[in-house]
């Protein structure tokens, strides 16, 4: 069966493991982030003689460490209770019920009784980009958010094949560990922020007395620990397998049987995906995350050329004679020539965006 071939049931089963890597991520994370400004405090604002700000620091450190374990607790509590609340707000959502828009509904709650699952609530940003995404960690919360412009633009197959997509990520653990990796990046990266304002607000003078020195010394330590917790957040966060949007491309044809349906929604979206004003760790979460120039290294996202590419080859997908809309970067208007390049093996790339593809047409923009 595709989803066997695809390795879904072993890819939930190793997300309930990063799960708790994640957190464990979080609570080490939290403590060397402490311990580094607890070395820039004592390091700025001094120590009794005969000490020094490592010594300090460190004795704080573990007189501290039951309200630091209590307050991340607190953190991961408190980011599950409202994670839909939070994020919602920050794409803009609002909610959808069923009399918005009873065809919706009925194309959710058919693709949820064909494996059993619960009917999670509906929600919609009002943008005319195309994307969507899941946000939620349990049954109660679990919520699938569409943009206007996706439902504007997409025919009611491609829409089901988003929303089914949508709904394996729900159904194989993607959005609990996102959820879980937003927090991580969010409560350093908030730190990190704060600190490193006040960091260009002043300046450190490395003395010549061995105690004053020693304190700059200290604080230079403090803040690139700080910084390292900032970076090593970041990573957590797109440390996330790829895999996960090919085996929830997987997950979607084997519930709609339509691997065809798919294969178009991908092209529609591609380089339409962005929703202006949310945070990159929101985007992450969705449908489709446009990459772009150095970002593309860093990226949570396949490319939509081998997501289309993987559809064809392993679901039995196929490429529409032309695309079903033009996207708007220029780039990729020649995307099904791209696709089909790939899977003969030549690199589209190396053709270049402005060179005339295959057929005599041309891809100038």
């Amino acid at each position: 069966m595709l989803g066997q071939a695809f390795g879904l049931y072993s890819h939930m089963r190793n997300n309930r493991i990063r799960s708790g890597f994640l957190i464990a991520g979080l609570f080490a994370l939290v403590y060397v982030t402490v311990w580094g400004l607890l070395l820039v405090g004592y390091g700025y604002g001094g120590v009794p003689r005969g000490t020094t700000a490592y010594a300090e620091a460190g004795r704080t450190f573990w007189r501290w460490l039951p309200f630091t374990t209590l307050a991340a607790g607190a953190w991961v509590f408190i980011g599950f209770r409202i994670n839909v609340g939070l994020i919602g707000a920050m794409a803009g959502a609002k909610g959808l019920t069923r009399d918005d828009n009873p065809k919706l509904y009925r194309m959710l709650e058919n693709l949820c009784i064909s494996r059993g699952l619960t009917v999670p609530k509906l929600a919609i940003v009002e943008s005319e980009a195309l994307n969507a995404f899941a946000s939620g960690v349990n049954d109660k919360q679990f919520t699938v958010t569409v943009t206007s412009g996706l439902l504007a633009q997409l025919n009611d197959a491609e829409v089901e094949a988003v929303l089914a997509h949508e709904l394996t990520h729900i159904r194989n653990g993607d959005v609990r560990l996102m959820i879980i990796a937003v927090v991580i990046a969010g409560v350093i990266s908030l730190v990190g922020e704060i600190v490193f304002r006040g960091l260009s607000r002043s300046r450190i003078r490395m003395s010549s007395d061995d105690a004053k020195k020693g304190s700059g010394v200290a604080i230079l330590i403090g803040f690139a620990v700080i910084a390292l917790s900032w970076f090593l957040a970041v990573v957590i966060r797109l440390s996330l397998s790829r895999s996960r949007e090919y085996l929830a491309d997987a997950g979607a044809v084997e519930l709609t049987k339509n691997p065809d349906a798919m294969i178009s929604a991908l092209l529609k979206i591609a380089g339409r995906a962005d929703i202006e004003g949310v945070p990159s760790g929101v985007m992450d979460m969705c449908f489709e995350n446009d990459p772009d120039d150095f970002a593309d290294l860093f990226s949570t996202h396949p490319s939509v050329t081998k997501r289309v590419q993987a559809l064809i080859q392993t679901a039995g997908g196929r490429m529409p004679a032309m695309p079903p809309q033009p996207p708007r970067v220029a780039e990729r208007q020649d995307l099904p020539t791209m696709v089909a390049e790939s899977a003969a093996g030549v690199d589209p790339a190396a053709r270049g965006p402005w060179a005339r593809p295959p057929g005599g047409g041309s891809a100038s923009p």
